[in-house]
């Protein structure tokens, strides 16, 4: 019998013990992460590919060029992706060559891609109707109110989906009208609902009892199988809602998002500001507050400058003093479900 035949070559052997180790090694990182405060669900996604990766080429060690050849997949992926891709792999590294000096750490000067932002879209009132009213032709019926009400929610709030994917039922206090909502980092805040708000709540929790009644997931908001409504879920249902309605990119850099309900609500918020006459410098704060901006700096990203609001700065900037501002409570904060302008401000 040919011996070379009776075992793996050496080269699989060590590959196999280093991805090994390497998945033990990313599981660690990932804890140490996660207990101060980092959630990393992506990252964690794209590490254990990175470790696929690896294993799929027998590598025996992780170098600078396993780093690169991973983060410039796929073919053809824009600068920013690939930075990303290798970003997340350079912290894991970074942490694991501690562990195992083996391990190279690739340079921060490889894949740079300046970091970019896409322009928000901001919906129109028109637009934000013609959405709502289009979930009502989604199939079954929970789920066209599952959507109708989510999409509402994130309008006159101003909640990041995120937030609004991970509400529970027991977050929405029906008696004191409030909304307990988990941001970044496991940070919560309260938001007090305008009474359409509150409404609309009970009615979607009086009809999901009703077409689910056996449903005993925690979640607000429920699939037709009774379970979480997860982002894989909602965005490209969200995508097809507006690509029915022609509701479409006026750029590269501007595609309709379900994000940009969060840069309409600030906008409306701040426009609301200044035409009710309000100090703006004021509102701005409160504002940041009600986003969950640790920094009101953080929130002048949200702030695009329509036309709307340029318009009103200008106006402001030139009129004349006629007195001290009036006190401000947070206008354009508490939303609306009903049909009035002024419920869309929120």
């Amino acid at each position: 019998m040919n011996a070379t035949t009776d075992a793996d070559p050496p080269s699989s052997t060590s590959s196999g013990a280093m991805t090994a180790r390497l998945r033990v090694l990313v599981t660690d990182y990932l804890r140490v992460r996660r207990t101060l405060g980092f959630k990393l669900d992506y990252h964690g996604q794209l590490l254990s590919a990175f470790v696929d990766y690896l294993q799929a080429a027998d590598a025996t060690t992780v170098t600078v060029e396993h780093a690169v050849g991973f983060a410039t997949l796929p073919p053809h992926a824009s600068p920013r992706w690939q930075a990303l891709r290798l970003s997340a792999v350079r912290c894991f590294t970074r942490w694991a060559h501690l562990q195992d000096p083996s391990i190279q750490v690739p340079s921060p000067r490889l894949l740079p891609a300046r970091v970019t932002r896409a322009a928000p879209y901001i919906y129109s009132e028109q637009e934000i109707s013609a959405l709502l009213d289009a979930t009502g032709g989604l199939r079954p019926p929970i789920r066209a109110v599952t959507y109708h009400t989510l999409i509402a929610l994130m309008a006159c709030t101003g909640i990041r989906t995120g937030e609004a994917l991970g509400l529970d039922v027991t977050d929405f206090d029906q008696e004191a009208s409030t909304l307990t909502v988990t941001g970044k980092y496991g940070k919560t805040r309260l938001l007090p609902l305008h009474p359409t708000v509150h409404d609309a709540l009970v009615d979607y929790l009086h009809t999901c009892k009703r077409l689910l009644p056996t449903a005993s997931c925690p979640a607000l908001f429920l699939t037709s199988r009774g379970t979480r409504l997860k982002p894989q879920t909602l965005h490209p249902v969200f995508r097809a809602l507006a690509d029915d309605l022609g509701i479409v990119a006026t750029s590269t850099a501007s595609r309709p998002r379900l994000h940009d309900l969060r840069h309409r609500f600030a906008v409306l918020t701040m426009l609301s500001a200044y035409q009710s006459g309000q100090d703006p410098a004021a509102v701005l704060p409160v504002l940041s507050t009600w986003l969950g901006h640790a920094d009101p700096g953080d929130t002048y990203w949200y702030l695009t400058g329509t036309a709307e609001l340029l318009a009103a700065a200008t106006a402001r900037l030139h009129a004349a003093p006629a007195g001290p501002p009036a006190a401000t409570g947070g206008a354009g904060l508490s939303g609306g479900f009903d049909d009035s302008g002024d419920g869309e401000r929120g």
